[in-house]
């Protein structure tokens, strides 16, 4: 037929149909029906890979439309053209959108649409009769991914060229793009490449920042964006370099994401910011107590360089162990996040860095509260053993050796420090099953003196459901512990469970009556449960004298 049928949507259909669920995987030649509603497909020809298109995306298939006495009404192989549109937005009949939306690239099937999901009652005179069943052979050609990237209509994302790898930038991060948008008559407002931002500030118009988070690295990409993420009701005047948008205008916006530089938040407070400048190798970095060797270079706000290690002729990288204070907090902390070959830049505030005291340095002297800036290579690192690479003697051996530098930290006042050595202790030991029963009496010994002096460290640092759990885990190992039962009721007292820290302390006193500290703490008890009375007192007594008012 010379006629160009386009399969356009019917007419008066009711649109209120489900979407097929993805079907079973089909073997050529078997044929299966797509959701609920008579939908067929018979597989003809495998296809490549395993994506398949989504609404939205703009699709190119050939297919021949029959009628199911054989009659041809339509042809894009006779034409010679492919036929293009977009899925899912009722540019074709239900049926085409439900079942091109399960095929593969090059995967060819015969679809049979009831009359439901074709042409209804009506038909589509003169070439479709009233209430038919057609039968369509489609070849998925190719598709462009097509995004609703807020999911409300005010950007669609149409890929121009494939990126790589698989993530994308965060707001954190800093981008560089090249970039284009034009008036939907094509005029030109604005053009620049090499462009850097960072993602969370944003560019231009709400809408890039929006689409380079949904981008990877070397990805091209249309944008089709609504006003509301352009410049809205009021528009932008012209600058410059730049054309005036006017009032509730669309934009159509060519947007090519070149690279990045990965930022981020080494610690939670945000004090502690790296962003990489080069990619590491791997997967690997350093653990605490690991040796690194560093090539770092130290400056203040305005530039001036205070320390500079390992960039001379002939000199070695710097070389330090995590986690043992040898370089200030935010430096060690920085570190161990990153990868062999990596480089970064490392922002950090004064509470991570020399403090409030002025420091006097290499080559300058940093004034008090600086925030500081260095950048870091990291050249190689030795991890500390791990315990899966250790046998059980020295699993033991590795144990008490933390224990006894948690012992050296919590003596100094460094509770969190000394809390994290005696985590490790206990991870050394944690599964012992197959220890020696002389390995398991020295790893008990261990895991209870370890959990006790972590749950002191917890209550220094106000962590008192921890310290509550440590002292738990100390009493199924040994539930006549008088220490557990002292340091876990201080938790719960805390904590305001008055019972069950009373509960703790008369149980330690009946098996030592006369300790003192236990004694001590019950009278803290007491003292704190009549207080609490008194304030609920006082509580209640205020609400009923305002009922009465």
């Amino acid at each position: 037929m010379d006629e160009d049928f386009d399969i356009p949507a019917a007419p008066d259909m009711n649109d209120d149909f489900d979407l097929p669920d993805e079907p079973a995987a089909l073997k050529v030649g078997e044929e299966k029906e797509i959701g609920n509603h008579g939908l067929k497909k018979k597989l003809l020809k495998e296809g490549e890979g395993w994506v398949t298109p989504e609404n939205g995306d703009e699709v190119e298939v050939h297919y021949t439309g029959t009628l199911l006495d054989g009659t041809q009404f339509d042809s894009s192989r006779d034409r010679g053209t492919p036929f293009k549109f977009t899925l899912g937005q009722g540019q074709v009949i239900k049926g085409w959108d439900l079942g091109i939306k399960t095929m593969k690239k090059s995967e060819k099937a015969l679809f049979t649409i009831p009359p439901e999901l074709a042409y209804g009652e009506s038909g589509s005179p003169p070439t479709i009769p009233p209430s038919a069943t057609l039968q369509f052979d489609v070849e998925l050609l190719s598709w462009t991914s097509v995004k609703d990237i807020c999911k409300d209509g005010g950007i669609f994302k149409k890929i121009l060229t494939e990126g790589n790898k698989w993530d994308n930038p965060k707001d954190l991060d800093e981008v560089l793009v090249n970039f284009e948008a034009k008036l939907e008559d094509g005029t030109l407002v604005a053009k620049a490449d090499g462009v850097e931002f960072t993602v969370g500030d944003g560019y231009f118009c709400p809408a890039v920042a929006r689409a380079v988070k949904t981008m990877k690295i070397g990805e091209k990409a249309l944008l089709t964006v609504k006003p509301q993420y352009g410049f809205g009701e009021k528009g932008k005047p012209a600058l410059s370099n730049e054309r005036a948008v006017p009032p509730n205008a669309s934009l159509d916006i060519t947007l090519e994401l070149v690279s990045w530089k990965t930022v981020s938040e080494v610690t939670p407070d945000k004090k502690v910011i790296k962003k990489i400048l080069k990619e590491g190798e791997g997967y690997e970095k350093p653990n605490d107590g690991a040796i690194v060797k560093v090539k770092l270079t130290g400056k203040l706000g305005d530039g001036k360089v205070f320390l500079r290690k390992g960039y001379d002729d002939g000199e070695e990288p710097f070389e330090f162990k995590t986690d043992e204070e040898q370089v200030i907090d935010g430096l060690d902390k920085a570190v161990a996040t990153m990868k062999k070959g990596e480089i970064a830049l490392v922002t950090i505030a004064q509470e991570y860095a020399f403090g409030p005291s002025e420091s006097q340095q290499e080559l300058a002297v940093v004034p008090p509260n600086s925030t500081v800036y260095y950048e870091v290579e990291l050249v190689a690192f030795d991890k500390e053993k791990e315990s899966w690479d250790m046998n059980n003697q020295e699993k033991v051996e590795a144990a008490g050796k933390k224990k006894e530098e948690g012992n050296a930290l919590f003596k100094s006042g460094k509770f969190a420090r000394a809390s994290k050595r005696y985590e490790k202790a206990v991870k050394f030991i944690e599964y012992d099953s197959s220890f020696s029963e002389d390995e398991k009496k020295q790893a008990k010994a261990l895991k209870v003196a370890c959990n006790l002096n972590n749950a002191a460290c917890k209550l220094k640092l106000k962590q008192y459901n921890e310290a509550e759990k440590l002292c738990t885990k100390v009493l199924e190992l040994e539930s006549s512990n008088v220490k557990a039962l002292y340091r876990r009721a201080q938790a719960y007292i805390e904590l305001a469970d008055f019972d069950l820290a009373e509960f703790d302390i008369k149980k330690a006193l009946d098996i030592d009556p006369n300790n003192r500290d236990v004694k001590l703490e019950y009278k803290t008890l007491k003292e704190k449960v009549k207080e609490y009375n008194k304030k609920d007192a006082k509580f209640y007594g205020n609400m009923f004298a305002k009922m009465k008012n």
